[in-house]
């Protein structure tokens, strides 16, 4: 904290204006401090459009590239491609983190990381301001997982109808397939009897496997069923992936190059039965 007030009492001394003005117990940016913080922003995405067209002038893959990408897609898209990517360019050096898609947007808006993989539903469209592109790479449907011995585990296809009366297991609050199941189950008038929540697919199909209640899930980086059946969903949920990524840095051969192999990839999957 200390290190930022002197940044900002160097920035105050060179600007001639008070940035920052005490209110209460804390400060508030004053409109001049506003005024320079958009400029300052606007002065970084010109750097990095004019760094990225350098690159792009160069034609050379390499360097960093922070990549993003929801849980899922961490784990069923991503190793092939980062593989992909380290066998093809050497020197390109890719860092993964896995972040929810509205937290990965938000950052990449402030410059890190340089793409985000993310998902929506037709139903619940993730908004993606300007000066961010994005790129559709595949379409996950979801089906319904079932103990072994449940009554419709036989079937060819479920509606949420004949799983009114379920006890579900989700994924964990905040998450947002765990707001688009609690919606889903409403909306078809089902009850929303969320009784075990999980981040990961395969705690909740080993609660499934348990007959702790049906589960949701995505055909994106599934485990084997075994103990568990999988029966497809009718109509079928489905979530769209994107590649999302800042304009200013599109002409950059890595960014370009890392999409491109994204969706390449993503053609490759078999998310089908």
């Amino acid at each position: 904290m200390h290190a930022v007030s002197q940044q900002i009492a160097r920035l105050e001394r060179e600007t001639g204006q008070h940035l920052v003005e005490k209110q209460g117990r804390g400060v508030r940016v004053t409109e001049a401090g506003a005024v320079l913080a958009r400029s300052a922003g606007e002065v970084l995405t010109l750097v990095e459009r004019v760094e990225a067209g350098l690159a792009g002038h160069r034609g050379v893959v390499a360097g960093p590239l922070a990549v993003a990408a929801f849980a899922t897609a961490a784990r069923g898209l991503l190793p092939g491609v980062l593989a992909q990517l380290r066998t093809a360019f050497p020197d390109l050096d890719v860092a993964l983190s896995e972040q929810e898609p509205d937290a990965a947007v938000a950052a990449l808006r402030r410059g890190h990381p340089d793409v985000a993989v993310v998902q929506d539903w037709a139903d619940d469209v993730l908004a993606v301001p300007d000066g961010l592109s994005r790129r559709h790479l595949l379409d996950d449907p979801f089906d319904v997982a079932l103990p072994a011995a449940h009554p419709l585990a036989g079937r060819a296809a479920v509606t949420v109808a004949d799983l009114a009366g379920e006890d579900w297991i989700g994924w964990s609050t905040g998450q947002i397939c765990h707001d688009w199941l609690s919606a889903t189950l409403r909306r078809h008038g089902a009850q929303a009897r969320i009784r075990h929540t999980a981040s990961e697919h395969s705690t909740q199909l080993a609660l499934v496997a348990a007959g702790l209640g049906a589960a949701v899930i995505p055909r994106l980086g599934r485990d084997p069923v075994s103990v568990s059946v999988s029966v497809p969903f009718d109509p079928q949920p489905t979530r769209r992936v994107f590649a999302v990524w800042r304009d200013s840095a599109a002409a950059r051969p890595a960014v370009a190059t890392a999409v491109d192999a994204l969706a390449s990839h993503a053609a490759r999957l078999h998310v089908s039965p």
